[in-house]
């Protein structure tokens, strides 16, 4: 894989990367991914939790999700699935790429050890990635073993939404541009970004035994799973990681979509699982600010 290789997955980029590569059986609970309706006298918004990157033979569609599509005026997504990528090249060397200092310069001799260990098991190289800064590289890290699956961007929830929404003329809407979703993770401090990479590769070579695998608990709408044992744990030990990819991002689409409650109509927003799950997720704050909420997949 060259030093770009990663540049499709980053604008799947947050919730596989919240998830830190966590990959063993977890249980189920419901037969499909989860989503919410949100309403008031006039309005529905519905709240899908997507996964942005999927093998292409995931049958994941519902009657319930196809229904809520059919019905929606508008829908939303994290940012563009389909950004050019000669766009995303164009902002991966910007800001994913330090010529100045390597990237082994930059991390303890042992993270170091795990990321060329992590790296060579799915047939990737050190050196391939000693110009990365730390979080590019763990975002290369987090996607890689899915892509060697089979699985892709294209492939992904939002990704087929959005070509379903543009053949039909759909309006769509974004929270976020590409741009920023990367300069989340660009606007890293130093010490979070090499600890952040350490995550990656050492739960890429021994995942933890309370691990969660991921594209299974999306699919059975499972958020026993995706909430304490990868949201709650990032909240508590990784909490400036968590502050920064998800509090303050849903605390922003929260405040979008408590505006659109006020238009009438149906809209749809289909964003990363993760950022569904817990006290900060979407549902809960949506619930807080009056709205009724209930699951209804």
């Amino acid at each position: 894989m060259s030093v770009f290789g990663f540049r499709k997955g980053l604008v799947a980029a947050c919730a596989l990367a919240c998830a830190l590569a966590c990959a063993l059986a977890g249980g189920v609970a419901h037969a499909a991914p989860a989503m919410w309706e949100v309403r008031d006298h006039d309005t529905r918004i519905y709240l899908f939790g997507a996964m942005h990157v999927l093998q292409p033979n995931v049958k994941w569609r519902t009657r319930a999700f196809d229904r809520a599509y059919a019905r929606a005026d508008k829908v939303w997504f994290e940012t563009r699935a389909d950004a050019d990528p000669a766009e995303v090249q164009a902002l991966v060397d910007r800001y994913g790429v330090d010529p100045e200092r390597p990237l082994t310069e930059k991390l303890p001799p042992r993270t170091v050890a795990t990321l060329k260990a992590a790296l060579e098991r799915d047939g990737g190289s050190l050196d391939r990635v000693d110009r990365l800064r730390p979080w590019a590289a763990a975002m290369m890290l987090s996607v890689l073993p899915m892509t060697q699956q089979g699985a892709s961007v294209a492939a992904g929830a939002d990704a087929a939404v959005t070509r379903q929404a543009r053949a039909a003329e759909k309006p769509i809407a974004t929270f976020e541009t590409v741009e920023q979703q990367i300069r989340l993770f660009a606007g890293l401090p130093e010490a979070v970004e090499v600890q952040y990479l350490d995550d990656v590769a050492s739960e890429t070579l021994s995942p933890p035994r309370n691990g969660v695998a991921l594209q299974s608990a999306w699919l059975h709408g499972d958020m026993d799973s995706l909430g304490p044992l990868v949201v709650d744990v990032m909240k508590r030990d990784r909490p400036a990681l968590y502050d920064a990819l998800l509090k303050r991002r849903n605390a922003a689409w929260a405040e979008a979509l408590a505006a659109e409650m006020g238009r009438p109509g149906v809209q749809l927003v289909a964003v990363g699982a993760l950022h569904m799950a817990g006290e900060d997720g979407l549902p809960a704050l949506m619930a807080a600010r009056g709205y009724q909420v209930r699951r209804v997949q």
